[in-house]
């Protein structure tokens, strides 16, 4: 037995250690929050793309077995052309996207659609370009 108390040190940390772990977290932090966000971005830029081809197709395959272009979306949701009409991923909403009519000589209502979503994807390209 140690008789000498006076020398024992306290179980726990020092401020000083608890802040060196602290800022050590804040700066792993710092470095992987914008390769995450930037991840997010990329996945949901692919999901917009996807969204977009498999509508694309529908429309396509809707006008090659109707002879025209459906007069709403969901037409050709209820026509089973696809389950139900896609989120736009990046307004996160299903009412924001923008119809494009097909000319004048075409019957039908949707010959093409668009993003509604405003912005500019990572490639530098507007998303409603696409």
């Amino acid at each position: 037995m140690n008789g000498n108390s006076a020398n024992t040190r306290p179980h726990g940390f020092t401020l000083v250690e608890l802040l060196v772990v602290l800022a050590i977290l804040m700066l792993l932090v710092a470095v992987a929050a914008p390769r995450y966000f930037t991840g997010v971005d990329r996945a949901k830029e692919a999901a917009l793309k996807q969204n977009l081809l498999v509508m694309r197709e529908a429309l396509d395959k809707f006008y090659g077995d109707q002879s025209r272009y459906p007069y709403t979306l969901e037409e050709l949701a209820k026509r089973k052309y696809i389950r139900s009409i896609p989120v736009d991923p990046i307004t996160e909403s299903a009412k924001t996207w923008v119809i494009i009519p097909p000319s004048n000589d075409i019957p039908g209502g949707v010959y093409d659609l668009q993003s509604g979503a405003e912005g500019v994807a990572l490639d530098g390209t507007n998303y409603g370009e696409w």
